[in-house]
């Protein structure tokens, strides 16, 4: 399973996400998306940490960061 994903329709290509992923991750694509937008695409996603802050930074809520989740035992 993938640790992200960018809604690219969503996007509309303000770059937040890419000017404050700390690995460099992001970059806005070439081509555009359905509504007319250079949208936010993963161009190095074994860099990825999942930390979120990408996902925190869009005002279109259009990134989705997933996580494990670790089950304590009783």
């Amino acid at each position: 399973m993938e640790k992200w994903r960018i809604i690219e329709d969503l996007c509309k290509g303000c770059g937040l996400c890419v000017e404050f992923c700390p690995k460099q991750c992001l970059k806005m694509s070439d081509s555009l998306n359905r509504i007319g937008y250079h949208p936010a695409i993963l161009d190095k996603a074994e860099e990825c940490t999942a930390c979120a802050l990408c996902a925190q930074m869009c005002p279109e809520t259009a990134i989705l960061i997933y996580r494990k989740v670790k089950v304590k035992s009783a």
